[in-house]
């Protein structure tokens, strides 16, 4: 490949397959020079480090598998109803990937482990969007008034279970979706506007 033709998003792509194969611990650039066929200097253009690749990476697996959320977030129906949604489609991406590629899946949580600023810009999107859904259900007299910020971290707190990596073993367990609908439940108990 010509380095001239090279582009960033070719280079995630290679660097996940690299991953893939050898593993976080054991993945350098230039194995993902060489699966490209170009030389490590290539790569470094358009990652200045092997961290800077790292973390390019993760911000992409992460957006690739939350992609939804936010425009689930933006529907116009009812906040309860679209929080609900809104939590049961970020506990289905996150399980799928652990259920389905659990050694993809333990690469990136070691990936994530190092992209503090990569988690953290993830966690503040997910913030946003509760927050979005609350304050929708503040104003529509579905919940009862709050601070859309505080308890958005509160429903993400709350709910860690079903999307916190720390939890991936238990997300196929049989009880896990009864589970997860009473927490939901509670939750949204917890949120509704009385009187």
């Amino acid at each position: 490949m010509a380095a001239g033709a090279l582009t960033a998003e070719e280079i995630l792509a290679a660097t996940e397959g690299v991953l893939r194969r050898y593993g976080p611990a054991k993945a350098t650039v230039v194995d993902v020079a060489r699966a490209l066929g170009v030389s490590h200097g290539s790569v470094y253009r358009h990652f200045p480090t092997k961290a800077a690749l790292r973390a390019a990476v993760t911000r992409r697996w992460l957006d690739r598998n939350h992609a939804g959320l936010a425009e689930l977030a933006a529907e116009d129906s009812p906040a309860p109803e679209r929080l609900r949604r809104w939590l049961a489609a970020l506990f289905e991406a996150k399980r799928c990937k652990a259920l389905d590629d659990p050694e993809l899946f333990a690469t990136y949580t070691v990936l994530a482990g190092e992209s503090d600023t990569v988690v953290g810009e993830h966690i503040d999107a997910l913030l946003g969007e509760i927050a979005l859904i609350i304050a929708d259900g503040v104003a529509q007299g579905a919940f009862a008034p709050c601070d859309p910020q505080v308890t958005a971290r509160a429903v993400l707190d709350a709910t860690g279970r079903f999307h916190n990596p720390l939890y991936a073993a238990e997300w196929s367990a049989p009880e896990i979706d009864t589970a997860f609908g009473a927490v939901c439940s509670l939750v949204l108990a917890g949120l509704r506007a009385t009187g």
